[in-house]
């Protein structure tokens, strides 16, 4: 692959971390590591379902942030009110001011900068927030910011075709030596593969593929040393 475009959140770091540090500091209650992961998920649930109404008008963006851990807590009966989910979601991206890089990306994108692939991002989200994630994980170093996408200023957000058509006749890309890698089956390997672009999918939280997916990923991996040795495995 000549172009390698990667997804930031929970592809390129771990976004439970800042979630359960979050979880921690505004919740009394003594929550196991694993209620917590389970509070995550559902979280990441509505929060795919509310951006993609915040995408389209139909909702806020506050009402998209709020919404999400509001949705979340009363799947698991965890009493919430809109000022609480308010404070969550105010410290909650104040811990992402603290993420890093998993250590085997960070490894993986020194050699590919090195063997000289073109590295991208592409990322959904608000544009203010997603470049100061994209600043703190130091991306800048490999990644140039002619090569760096989010949604929320391109006006246009994955799984939608246009977003990967956009980025294609920006940079001028060869489809066949391009690939997209991505933790979320629908926004990233789907809008990757409909648009013809390669795609890896960073599956470590080991999800199960759609049934009667229409589309397959052309690799799967489940952890960020997956990721590094399918680059660096040449044999």
């Amino acid at each position: 692959m000549d172009t390698i475009i990667f997804d930031v959140d929970d592809t390129l770091y771990d976004q439970a971390q800042s979630f359960h540090k979050t979880v921690r500091k505004l919740f009394q209650e003594p929550f196991s590591d694993e209620e917590i992961d389970q509070l995550y998920k559902a979280s990441r649930k509505h929060s795919e379902i509310l951006f993609d109404q915040s995408e389209a008008g139909d909702i806020t963006q506050f009402e998209w942030q709020t919404g999400r851990i509001i949705a979340a807590c009363n799947d698991l009966n965890i009493p919430i009110d809109i000022e609480k989910a308010t404070i969550f979601h105010e410290t909650y991206v104040t811990e992402q001011n603290n993420i890093t890089l998993f250590p085997e990306v960070e490894q993986l994108l020194h050699i590919l900068y090195k063997e000289e692939k073109r590295l991208g991002i592409l990322t959904n989200g608000e544009e203010k927030h997603q470049a100061m994630k994209i600043k703190q994980l130091g991306l800048s170093r490999w990644i140039p910011e002619e090569m760096t996408f989010i949604s929320g200023t391109i006006g246009h957000a994955k799984p939608k075709r246009e977003v990967f058509d956009y980025i294609e006749q920006k940079l001028d890309l060869d489809q066949a030596k391009t690939v997209y890698i991505g933790d979320n089956f629908e926004k990233d390997i789907i809008g990757a593969k409909q648009a013809g672009w390669q795609a890896i999918w960073m599956n470590h939280r080991k999800k199960a593929i759609p049934e009667h997916a229409t589309y397959k990923p052309d690799k799967e991996v489940h952890s960020a040393q997956d990721l590094l040795e399918l680059f660096t495995n040449k044999a």
